[in-house]
C-alpha cells in the first residue's frame, strides 16, 4: 500500500518500512510510532489508521508522519493528525500529504468524518485544516477542534 502524490510518498508504518527507510536530519521516530507498531502486533487490521511515513520523492527521506488515531468508530469518524520536519513546513508538504491521505480515508463505506485538533496559536495548521475544507468547531482550553464530512 502506497499513496502519490507529485512531490510525496506516503506509506504505512510497519516494522519493516521502519526499518527500511532513509529519515532527514530532523526527523524523529516519535514515541506515537512504537505504541502503533505494538498495537499493530496485536491487531492487523490497524493497518492504515495508524502511522503512515512522509517521504519526499527527491531525495527519499522521511520529512514526516501523518496518520490516523485508530480506526474508524461506531460514528464512522477518525481523528488525523500530522506533523512535518521544521525545514519544509510553509512549503505545502503537510497539506499535500494529509490531503491524500483523507481522500483515502474516505474511500472506505466505514468513514463519514474526519477530526482534526491543533494548538489555537498554531497559525501553519490553522492554514493546513481551512485549505483542506476543514470547519472550526470549538475550542477547548488552548486546542482547536475541527471537522471534515464526506
Amino acid at each position: 500500500m502506497e499513496l502519490q502524490t507529485k512531490r510525496l510518498k506516503i506509506i504505512p508504518c510497519t516494522n519493516e518500512t521502519l526499518s527500511s527507510i532513509s529519515a532527514s536530519e530532523e526527523y524523529q521516530v516519535g514515541s506515537h510510532i512504537t505504541m502503533y507498531l505494538e498495537a499493530l502486533k496485536e491487531d492487523a487490521s490497524l493497518l492504515g489508521w495508524g502511522v503512515w511515513f512522509v517521504i519526499d520523492k527527491d531525495n527519499d527521506t522521511v520529512i514526516g508522519d501523518i496518520g490516523f488515531k485508530g480506526k474508524p468508530d461506531s460514528e464512522n469518524t477518525i481523528e488525523v493528525g500530522y506533523g512535518i520536519v521544521p525545514s519544509l513546513q510553509g512549503k505545502g508538504c503537510a497539506t499535500e500529504a494529509v490531503k491524500e491521505i483523507i481522500l483515502w480515508a474516505f474511500t472506505s463505506n466505514s468513514v463519514k468524518r474526519i477530526t482534526a485538533e491543533c494548538e489555537n496559536n498554531n497559525v501553519a495548521s490553522i492554514r493546513v485544516l481551512e485549505k483542506l475544507g476543514f470547519n472550526r468547531l470549538d475550542s477547548e482550553k488552548n486546542m482547536l477542534k475541527w471537522l471534515l464530512e464526506r
